[in-house]
């Protein structure tokens, strides 16, 4: 074998359900101003998905971020996604769960993947005991707080199988990996062992050999 055994898992709707930025923004925002920032970008949302697919979607998740969290101080924020993402590890879905457990057993590298904030997915994979998580840096200026940037990449499509290339240093003996989205598509291609998880995920990868998905709502 030439190296490990991995075991890459997407977050929102893979090991939890649903989406799990749009709460976590509630949570630290409140429901008025987050019910704001995302009522303000409905058009552009509809708009530049139409025009450019991912970089559209990264833009607009860009933008809501900068609107709800520029200038607010990161150790405050970083608190509530402490707490957020203990609450998210209770929340995995049994059957992933289990796979996570043989995985574990099996002597696998467990590594979590995800568009979503690394401030709270970190956290939450502390708590399951995974070796690594690779998810979206938000950035923060010198004076100790969010500049409402993202730090490099939105940790999607591409970006997710060239964060996990640059952690492992080299390509895995094997690779087994689970994700619901079309952001999951290049990671899932990249792996021995593709798993698409929830039933639109299983009905969109038959519809494309297996392979691919179909998008999904959200700002992943």
């Amino acid at each position: 074998m030439t190296g490990p055994v991995v075991a890459a898992f997407d977050f929102d709707g893979t090991l939890v359900w649903g989406d799990s930025l749009v709460p976590f923004l509630v949570l630290a925002c409140g429901v008025p101003a987050t019910a704001r920032a995302l009522a303000g970008q409905a058009a552009p949302v509809l708009s530049s998905l139409a025009r450019s697919g991912h970089a559209g979607r990264d833009a607009t998740k860009a933008r809501i971020l900068a609107r709800l969290l520029a200038g607010r101080p990161h150790d405050e924020v970083a608190g509530i996604a402490e707490a957020y993402g203990a609450r998210l590890a209770q929340r995995v879905r049994p059957t992933m769960r289990a796979r996570l457990e043989q995985h574990r057993a099996a002597g696998h590298s467990l590594v979590i993947i995800s568009a979503s904030p690394e401030l709270y997915v970190a956290p939450a994979g502390r708590r399951l005991g995974v070796d690594a998580v690779l998810a979206t840096r938000l950035e923060v200026g010198i004076d100790g707080l969010l500049t409402g940037r993202i730090e490099g990449a939105n940790c999607r499509g591409e970006e997710k199988t060239a964060r996990l290339r640059a952690w492992l240093g080299c390509e895995p003996a094997v690779l087994h990996a689970y994700g619901d989205s079309a952001g999951d598509a290049h990671l899932l291609a990249m792996a021995d062992t593709p798993c698409w998880v929830g039933r639109r995920a299983v009905l969109a990868s038959r519809r494309h050999g297996g392979r691919g998905a179909a998008p999904r709502p959200g700002l992943r």
